[in-house]
């Protein structure tokens, strides 16, 4: 699908970023600027920006940015024309159906492909469940008391004991071995050479928010290990920021969404009417699922299993939920282990009894917390209340911490003014607040920039920021003296834009379909210059910075020209002699 450029700088103008991205961040307004908790890496500390000047982002934590088709890309794994077709829809604008032609079908991005890699690996899975040999695949699943509406519903499948069986299909659909490998659906060895990633296995297709397969979950049929194989992480995979199950979720009526560990629990929750139901791709929950389940909904039901691990797994989860702004409770699922079981002993209504008896996440914890003490105790039953007590510190606002008072006090039958007062002295002694373990981000510090990087990208910093510089910048640097392509080309279309009067960073960004690019550009517009007092500092600094990106420049001129055209090379040494006599005046 191509657009006019005219037509999608209008969808851009008529969405603001900051509206757009607040749908799926919180913001919160700091000067000029809007700063929320980056939705691309794991953070405590808000370092994500977002400019309604500007209309980019930019994380300064993960060096993320773009503007608002890019951030659609990211988040939602949407290709540019989808993304452009969802904020034309948004602002009303009507979009012409213009079909690909065969040339531009080829060229289409590598994430567009390997999406359709794992469309075909679904079909060539689901139609193998049918077959002779997926019987058992498909005869595990009906034993589990799954519909054939169910299992057509979440495209489960098989994948068959031959090991090369998927790899021969894909090849037949034209998609190459470098695909395959990087997409994480076969390996390679010396020895065998390309082979299945999954064999012998009732298979999962993880779908996205907008249904499109993005990965697998493979359980093994047998004794095989492991038990459950999942897809690696892919350019269109990242496990850390999709949910199973979200895509039909997403569209429950319901006022909440419950989650599940596993795969079977959340398909065996909508086969039984409750179509809220989700689960973490086979790791702990993380913030970035939090905060996407903050999108959907405003309250959040656990349903781990009954066992050690899953009261485990809820207690981690608990303070990342509510730190998304998301009412927590939990489901008690005993004496059954999880909803599977659960329902298929006891039914739907049993269930949804379960429901409306969930516990506050909080009095959960002091539950969990009461199994650690003896109550026949004394000793250990008043360190029971004195770590309650410190507990419900959590909660700083006065009222909030009243009502769990009351809440703790009314099920422990204690007198509210004495668990207060205990509460309340513990505050004034301790000044206690809790304190996390900040989570490593899993983010690379970037390599130090060599100095002509540097300074090629402090120019266009300060010819973005200052009319002035970019006046006086423009007199002595030439276009060409940008080595760097991206920069060369940032300082082209900025050119093009002071020409006609008003820079727009983001139609810039438009210019670039890499996300790395996109980011590179996004940190020119977002870059923080140190501030210069002194004017006589300032000309000093910009005059030296232009020196060096010219030497550089001509250096590379000489490296490139022909060794026999004296003219030429006389040309630029006399041209690099004057440099030395430049002076920068403001």
């Amino acid at each position: 699908m191509y657009y006019p450029d005219e037509l999608v700088e209008e969808i851009r103008e008529k969405n603001d970023v900051v509206s757009v991205i607040g749908e799926y961040v919180k913001l919160t307004r700091k000067g000029g600027s809007y700063f929320g908790l980056c939705p691309f890496h794991n953070e405590k500390t808000g370092s994500f920006s977002v400019s309604p000047q500007k209309q980019m982002y930019y994380c300064f934590g993960c060096h993320k940015g773009g503007n608002v088709f890019s951030f659609l890309m990211d988040y939602e794994n949407y290709t540019f024309p989808e993304a452009v077709k969802v904020l034309g829809e948004r602002v009303g604008v009507e979009l012409p159906e213009i079909e690909y032609s065969e040339a531009q079908k080829q060229q289409k991005d590598e994430k567009t492909k390997m999406l359709e890699m794992y469309k075909a690996a679904a079909t060539f899975y689901y139609k193998m469940l049918r077959t002779q040999h997926g019987q058992i695949g498909y005869q595990y699943l009906r034993k589990r008391g799954l519909s054939d509406e169910t299992i057509k519903r979440f495209g489960l499948g098989y994948s068959t004991k031959f090991g090369k069986d998927l790899y021969n299909y894909l090849k037949q659909q034209g998609f190459s071995d470098q695909m395959m490998i990087e997409g994480g659906l076969v390996s390679y060895s010396e020895k065998a050479g390309t082979y299945d990633r999954f064999w012998n296995r009732v298979m999962f297709p993880i779908m996205d928010a907008n249904h499109k397969v993005i990965g697998f979950g493979g359980r093994v049929m047998g004794e095989g290990e492991p038990k459950y194989l999942n897809s690696p992480e892919t350019k269109i995979f990242d496990k850390s920021r999709n949910l199973y199950g979200l895509n039909f979720a997403r569209a429950s009526r319901k006022d909440n969404m419950i989650i599940c560990e596993g795969y079977m629990d959340v398909i065996a929750l909508h086969q039984a009417g409750f179509t809220q139901a989700v689960a973490s791709l086979g790791t702990a929950l993380t913030e970035n699922q939090c905060r996407l389940l903050a999108r959907y909904t405003k309250k959040v039901l656990l349903t781990y299993d009954s066992d050690a691990a899953g009261t485990n797994a809820a207690l981690r989860a608990i303070p990342m939920l509510k730190e998304a702004g998301l009412s927590v409770a939990v489901i008690n699922m005993k004496p059954y282990k999880d909803p599977d079981e659960f329902i298929k002993a006891l039914g739907p209504e049993a269930f949804e009894e379960r429901i409306n008896q969930a516990v506050n996440s909080f009095l959960f914890e002091i539950e969990v917390q009461e199994s650690r003490y003896d109550f026949k105790d004394p000793e250990s039953k008043t360190a029971f209340f004195k770590a309650t007590a410190k507990k419900l510190l959590e909660f700083t606002e006065e009222i909030e911490r009243n009502t769990y008072v009351e809440a703790v006090a009314a099920r422990y039958h204690l007198p509210y003014e004495k668990l207060k007062k205990m509460v309340d002295t513990m505050g004034e002694a301790e000044s206690f607040r809790p304190v996390r373990e900040k989570p490593k981000s899993g983010i690379k510090k970037p390599e130090k920039e060599d100095g002509i990087t540097k300074a090629q990208k402090l120019l266009i910093t300060w010819m973005i920021s200052d009319d002035t510089l970019y006046e006086e910048i423009s007199k002595h640097v030439e276009l060409r003296d940008f080595t760097n392509e991206l920069y060369r080309t940032v300082v082209e279309m900025l050119h093009q834009q002071k020409a006609q009067g008003k820079l727009k960073p983001a139609e810039i960004m438009s210019h670039f379909a890499d996300s790395e690019h996109q980011g590179e550009v996004a940190s020119l517009f977002h870059t923080e210059l140190k501030q210069i007092e002194k004017k006589e500092e300032l000309e000093k600094a910009l005059t030296e910075t232009i020196i060096k990106v010219k030497e550089h420049s001509y250096n590379v001129q000489i490296d490139e020209m022909d060794k026999n055209d004296m003219l030429a090379w006389q040309k630029i040494l006399q041209e690099k002699s004057k440099l030395q006599k430049l002076h920068i005046s403001l």
